[in-house]
């Protein structure tokens, strides 16, 4: 849970460090409107992604399930501005399925804290793996990050895509190629 008396007192220290006044009229709320923003971008910390895949039900079905286009954001920890895009999941069952909005839920809970888009992609991965036991799980990210839009190289429209393959769609050249293919022809 996030501290927002820490982060509002935290706020006041910047302001006052870039040289502005904390007291004019505009910036007068703003520790605490950071603070209980905050609270809401930072909510998934002390969440367990895995108990949204506790629910499932048991299915013969043994082909690709994916979930395409789950838009999400999230906080680069390196300068606390925000990264966005699409996330693209997809699963083989081994006996057992979940309702499909449990998988956006799961990329909503891990992109909820303070993150970098590479370990993302892998704890998606791996949550759905440890949470569903399916035989395979594709993750792919794409995501265009504010720090490099606004600072540093400042060239927006620039996109990182990152994935995690595990199981079959690591052992199997054809099944991530399938994967891949699915998840392109949306474009």
């Amino acid at each position: 849970m996030v501290d927002q008396s820490k982060v509002m007192s935290a706020v006041s220290h910047i302001i006052e460090a870039i040289g502005d006044d904390g007291e004019r009229e505009g910036l007068v709320g703003t520790p605490r409107r950071i603070a209980e923003m905050y609270a809401e971008l930072f909510w998934g910390v002390d969440v367990d992604p895995t108990r949204e895949l506790m629910v499932g039900f048991e299915e013969s079905h043994q082909e690709m399930v994916i979930l395409r286009d789950i838009s999400f954001f999230s906080m680069c920890e390196h300068h606390f501005l925000p990264f966005y895009g699409r996330a693209h999941v997809g699963y083989i069952p081994d006996g057992r399925v979940v309702g499909i909005s449990k998988l956006a839920r799961v990329v909503e809970i891990l992109s909820r804290r303070p993150q970098l888009q590479e370990r993302l992609t892998s704890q998606i991965a791996d949550c759905i793996m440890e949470g569903l036991g399916p035989r395979g799980v594709a993750v792919v990210i794409e995501a265009e990050h504010l720090c490099m839009t606004m600072r540093g190289i400042k060239k927006p429209g620039a996109k990182v895509v990152t994935s995690a393959n595990r199981g079959a769609f690591r052992r199997n050249p054809a099944t991530r190629g399938e994967f891949f293919s699915l998840i392109k022809n949306g474009d």
